[in-house]
């Protein structure tokens, strides 16, 4: 079931400066139309956050996102993803994408910039470690095992190391614009929880433990400090094994001088994401799992205090002549079939009412979220008859998000 509008009323009428008001002409109710050019070229808008399920065009969109605010707004922009898929780069026309900013070739701004990135979670993790400790201890972590493990494969790295990637750039200061394409399905928002699940980590008993002796001078990792540290690791020892039990005590050891810097600076980005600087679309397609997905953002979103901007309606089925419906089409195709010699424009308008069958279910998925979030702006995108590829095909997908 779907969140009840009155929890999200309050923290979305906030959003009305990037809402455009239309006649209502259809028998739904009709939501704001979301500005995304009016969003885009904000000077107070500093982040993008695209978030949604998998499959419904969310790196496409933050690609054409970016592109637009170079291009259209002279805004010098760097898209960020998190996605380890490689279709951010194609469409972009690069070969490849890795954890330094590559500028896009090809974009017609005058002023403005698109540079493009993928998130690399190790070198990331890399990069903190040697600015925030010595050389020398620098590479005994580097050596380290479970760090290596860590640092490459355990649940919740990429999300913690996408939010301190999103921290460097937002510091550098570089960037009038950073675009975040996010990883598919509900674990998008998993990086929310990045500062509150290291927090838990840094702070448990374990590791309070496994600091012991590095902190009372202890030649060895498994010197007993006292005796309850030795029932302790005994009880580890048996789970984990010795050696991994060495690993983890000499890891959180060598890091034990930076843990409350990791804290900080998650807390830090956790901030600037609930600030007004940023601004949150969920992008959705007509499906019912896309839009219980983005239902399922927007209640998070809330509770998090975040800012949702809009809802991105990909993938929308257009139809040319809406005034025809279904069942006169269908009705025109039978006549057409008994007079004969209209074959291909019987065919065509068969065609057109399995269109507007299509569109009209479209629309009534679609209703679940619009009626539970009316103030929620949306877009729609429709349908594209080839997959985007290119700078055009992304230019195309912007204009159709600005409502061009």
């Amino acid at each position: 079931m779907m969140g009840a509008p009155s929890r999200a009323h309050g923290r979305f009428a906030c959003v009305a400066g990037y809402a455009r008001s239309v006649a209502d002409h259809s028998d739904r109710h009709r939501s704001p139309d979301l500005d995304v050019d009016a969003l885009l070229a904000d000077p107070g808008i500093r982040i993008v956050v695209c978030c949604g399920s998998g499959g419904v065009g969310k790196t496409t969109t933050a690609a054409a996102l970016g592109l637009r605010a170079a291009e259209r707004h002279g805004r010098r922009t760097v898209v960020l993803t998190i996605d380890p898929a490689r279709r951010l780069a194609q469409s972009l026309g690069l070969t490849s994408l890795d954890n330094t900013p590559r500028q896009v070739k090809g974009v017609e701004a005058d002023g403005g910039e698109l540079h493009a990135m993928m998130l690399d979670m190790k070198r990331t993790f890399d990069e903190v470690v040697l600015a925030h400790t010595d050389a020398n201890k620098a590479e005994e972590i580097f050596a380290n095992p479970f760090y290596q493990a860590m640092s490459s494969t355990f649940s919740g790295t990429q999300e913690y190391m996408a939010m301190e990637k999103l921290g460097q750039l937002r510091a550098r200061g570089e960037w009038d614009l950073i675009v975040v394409d996010t990883p598919p399905s509900r674990s998008a928002l998993d990086f929310l929880d990045a500062p509150a699940r290291l927090s838990r980590f840094l702070d448990g008993r374990m590791i309070r433990m496994l600091l012991v002796p590095a902190r009372v001078g202890g030649r060895s990792m498994f010197k007993l400090a006292s005796a309850s540290f030795g029932v302790f690791t005994r009880a580890v020892t048996k789970v984990l094994g010795t050696q991994l039990l060495t690993d983890v005590s000499t890891f959180v050891a060598a890091l034990d001088s930076m843990f409350g810097g990791f804290r900080e600076r998650a807390e830090r980005t956790y901030r600037i994401l609930q600030d007004p600087e940023t601004a949150f679309l969920v992008v959705a397609a007509p499906e019912p799992d896309a839009i219980r997905e983005a239902a399922y953002f927007a209640d998070r979103l809330d509770s998090e205090r975040m800012p949702l901007t809009g809802l991105v309606l990909n993938r929308m089925t257009t139809v040319a002549a809406p005034a025809i419906g279904s069942d006169s089409a269908r009705a025109a195709a039978v006549r057409l079939d008994e007079v004969g010699g209209h074959g291909v424009t019987a065919d065509a308008m068969r065609v057109h009412a399995a269109l507007v069958d299509q569109h009209t279910r479209q629309v009534a998925v679609a209703e679940r979220f619009v009626s539970a979030y009316p103030q929620v702006p949306v877009v729609e995108v429709p349908a594209q008859a080839v997959d985007v590829h290119d700078l055009d095909g992304l230019r195309a997908i912007g204009r159709s998000l600005a409502g061009a």
